[in-house]
């Protein structure tokens, strides 16, 4: 019996990321569907998180996330470009955002036709993982083409369905909010979240429970 879980997930989120691949290799070894509801990163749904936050948060967090990177053994390096345009100095959040709108409604648009969470793995790889200018040449033609899809077809389609596609992206962030979580990644199995890429195993465990079998 195939189970189903959803994943909450933004691509400025280097915790997504860290998750995201080993969620992957889950439904490879595991006869587990994961279906990928992107949302929007923090910085769009509270522009002043950042400005409130503890001052020790963004430089713990950079900490955090380079040595789960090694510990993980998950290449991960700062993203350039930034998936937010944002002034790491005064943490102030730029009123022009060409990336991350892009890639939400691509995501989006993606999962519409099953293939978000695959798709989601292959760009948070070059985001996260050391491309360098990621947004030009064929870098992310490349990646929607690994994930089984046409990147010129999904921002048509981003171009076109603007509107019900931020619908859709709105809709996902209330879903996570109704299931008891705020947060990403988090994953929500049986109405059940697990929040953090360190309660992976812990949602493997629960997930075992309900007779979760190896394909």
């Amino acid at each position: 019996m195939t189970l189903h879980a959803d994943l909450y997930w933004s691509f400025r989120s280097p915790y997504s990321y860290l998750a995201t691949s080993r969620y992957r290799k889950m439904t490879e070894r595991y006869d587990l569907e994961i279906a990928l509801k992107p949302v929007y990163p923090l910085a769009i749904r509270e522009p002043d998180f950042f400005e409130r936050n503890h001052p020790n948060w963004l430089g713990y967090t950079f900490r955090d996330i380079m040595r789960l990177s090694e510990y993980l053994d998950i290449p991960m390096k700062p993203p350039k470009p930034d998936p937010i345009v944002q002034d790491i100095a005064t943490r102030k959040i730029s009123d022009d955002q060409p990336y991350v709108y892009r890639l939400l409604r691509c995501g989006q648009a993606a999962a519409r036709c099953g293939r978000g969470f695959a798709f989601a793995d292959e760009v948070s790889q070059l985001i996260w993982g050391g491309t360098e200018g990621w947004d030009e040449g064929d870098h992310l033609a490349q990646a929607a083409e690994r994930a089984g899809l046409d990147l010129a077809e999904l921002d048509a389609e981003a171009v076109r369905d603007a509107e019900a596609l931020d619908a859709e992206l709105a809709a996902n962030q209330d879903a996570l909010e109704a299931a008891g979580h705020w947060g990403v990644p988090t994953l929500v199995f049986e109405g059940e979240p697990f929040f953090g890429q360190d309660r992976i195993d812990v949602a493997l465990w629960r997930m075992k429970q309900k007779g979760l079998e190896e394909r």
